[in-house]
C-alpha cells in the first residue's frame, strides 16, 4: 500500500470517528405536571386548550393547564434502585408502623410507596419541590398540617392520611389510589382509570408486583 492511499484511508477512518463522537445525541424530555407527576416524553405537540404528549409505546392528550414545564433529560436525577421495603429492620419501620396503624393500612403499602418516591431519603426534593420521604408537595402537606415537611414522623404520617384518602376516594381500589398519588387524582379522574403514562403505569406495576411477592413470602412461611 503506497503512502498517499494510507493517508486517504487515515483520513477517511479520522472524519467516521469525529462523526462519531461529535453527533448529536437524541435525548427525550420530562413534561412535569401540576400535579407533580414527571413523564418521560418523545415529543409534545399543542393542540388548542391540549397538549399531546409523545412517548415510547403511545401518546396521551392531557389540558394545557396541566403541564407546569418540560425539561431535559439531563436534569432529572435518577434515583438508585430501591432497597428492599418493609421489614422489620427496614428504615423508619416504627413510624411507618404508627402510621399505618393510625390510618388503618398495611406497612408493607407504605413501606413500597416510601421506596418508590425519595429511595428512603428524608431530605428528597424533587423538581416540582415534592419534599421528604413520601415526597409531599408543599400543598399537602399544608393541607395535612405538616409542619417540618423533612421530619420523617410528620411525612410519614401526612403521606399515609393521604393515601387512606385516596383509597376512601377510589373505593379501595388500590392501583387506583397509587396512580393518585404519583400523578394526581385529577388526572385519574380524567381518563377514568389509571393514565397511560408509562412513569404512573410503571410505578403502579412496580408497588403492586412488590406487594404481591411480599404477602406471597408471608403465606409460603
Amino acid at each position: 500500500m503506497n503512502n498517499s492511499v494510507r493517508t486517504a484511508i487515515l483520513a477517511l477512518l479520522a472524519g467516521f470517528v469525529v462523526a462519531t463522537f461529535t453527533a448529536p445525541v437524541a435525548r427525550a424530555d420530562y413534561a412535569v405536571l401540576k400535579s407533580g407527576a414527571r413523564i418521560h416524553i418523545t415529543g409534545y405537540e399543542h393542540c388548542g386548550d391540549q397538549i399531546k404528549l409523545d412517548f415510547v409505546g403511545g401518546s396521551a392528550q392531557i389540558a394545557a393547564s396541566d403541564l407546569v414545564s418540560v425539561e431535559p433529560e439531563e436534569d432529572f436525577q435518577v434515583l438508585p434502585a430501591p432497597p428492599p421495603a418493609a421489614s422489620a429492620n427496614a428504615p423508619y419501620a416504627e413510624l411507618i408502623l404508627a402510621a399505618a396503624k393510625k390510618n388503618g393500612l398495611d406497612e408493607k403499602l407504605i413501606s413500597n410507596v416510601i421506596a418508590e418516591e425519595s429511595n428512603f431519603n428524608p431530605k428528597a426534593v424533587s423538581p416540582k419541590r415534592a419534599q421528604g420521604l413520601m415526597q409531599l408537595l408543599p400543598e399537602t402537606a399544608a393541607r395535612y398540617s405538616v409542619a417540618d415537611v423533612f421530619d420523617p414522623e410528620q411525612n410519614i404520617e401526612a403521606g399515609a392520611h393521604y393515601l387512606k384518602d385516596l383509597l376512601v376516594r377510589y373505593s379501595g381500589d388500590l392501583k387506583l389510589a397509587l396512580a393518585a398519588y404519583n400523578a394526581g387524582p385529577e388526572i385519574v379522574d380524567r381518563y377514568a382509570g389509571i393514565p397511560p403514562f408509562p412513569e404512573t403505569q410503571k410505578y403502579v406495576a412496580h408497588i403492586t408486583a412488590s406487594l404481591s411477592r411480599e404477602s406471597t413470602r408471608v403465606s409460603d412461611n
